[in-house]
């Protein structure tokens, strides 16, 4: 693994219970270092599972510790109930008191702002979407607008994913449905132009929770019945946005140390089965060595023309 550069940032997707297989990646990573990633990086960014993590390494948290946190309450944020039985009858699927009870015993009565003043100093940027004003939000420590929001609220603005779990205030959603399920472009551009890094001197660790094969085989969709639609357009539309992030920033932000890992699943993994959490450690240990060994995902250096 070549050095990392004066300065580390790390972007995270989203995926719900796949962020196991980057806690298990950050935490072979601190093995390999000798110390918790929390003292390596000054600036994180998330998008739903990965806001979880982004804020905990920004609170002081080991990848080891956010790891164990994953490994235990899977069962107890993705219990099933009568919502998951007589879903899509039920609003949602989960509550999300259990999730907002296990963030307030890792992080605490936290503002955003607490991030910003502390010693030293870090940069967070959790993203989610407002239904009503139609737009996404960034929500970082140094924005008077986000300041004093509990970390635990923007963390859980940014979890919500409709169906899954109701939204936050009634109005934030996961920003994965708009174009930032994977959030490295807007941790480039936080480093450039809001911390006013030296992109010769940065480094920006971009992991992602698992890219799902194929589903639809030739000549299937001709005869697909309406629901037979969602998944291959959600998979199309997630994969696509999430690679266009990586060539976003590629393309505008040459000077960077800019590493994407990315693993690909055998088999496709909902967000919300801690059942296949024995499969996503191993995944994690997959993308702990993809990082140990400067093993890049497939998405780096594809052009338009390549891709045809």
């Amino acid at each position: 693994m070549k050095p990392f550069r004066k300065n580390v940032a790390i972007a995270i997707d989203g995926g719900g219970i796949r962020g196991v297989i980057v806690t298990k990646a950050l935490a072979m990573l601190e093995e390999a270092l000798g110390k918790p990633v929390t003292g390596l990086a000054r600036l994180t960014a998330g998008t739903s599972t990965g806001s979880i993590i982004a804020a905990g390494i920004a609170a002081g948290l080991s990848a080891t510790e956010i790891h164990k946190l994953y490994l235990e309450l899977g069962e107890t944020i993705f219990k099933r109930s009568w919502r998951t039985l007589l879903w899509p009858l039920s609003k949602y699927r989960y509550p999300l008191e259990p999730l907002e009870n296990e963030l307030r015993k890792y992080i605490g009565d936290k503002k955003m702002g607490d991030f910003w003043s502390q010693h030293p100093r870090t940069d967070v940027v959790i993203t989610t979407f407002d239904l009503q004003t139609n737009k996404n939000c960034f929500i970082k420590p140094w924005k008077d607008k986000y300041k004093n929001w509990p970390v635990t609220s923007a963390v859980l603005a940014s979890s919500s994913a409709p169906t899954y779990f109701p939204p936050v205030e009634g109005r934030y959603v996961d920003s994965g449905i708009g174009a930032f399920a994977n959030p490295c472009y807007l941790a480039a551009y936080e480093a450039q132009f809001c911390l006013n890094w030296d992109l010769s001197e940065t480094t920006l660790l971009s992991l992602g929770t698992g890219r799902n094969p194929p589903r639809v085989k030739p000549g299937q969709p001709a005869d697909f019945w309406t629901w037979q639609w969602l998944e291959p357009l959600e998979d199309a539309f997630l994969d696509s946005a999430n690679d266009q992030q990586v060539h976003l920033v590629e393309k505008f932000f040459k000077k960077l140390d800019f590493r994407r890992f990315q693993v690909d699943l055998a088999e496709a993994i909902p967000m919300d089965d801690p059942g296949q959490i024995d499969k996503l450690v191993a995944y994690g240990e997959e993308m702990g060595r993809m990082i140990l060994s400067d093993l890049f995902d497939r998405a780096l250096g594809v052009t338009p023309e390549t891709a045809a």
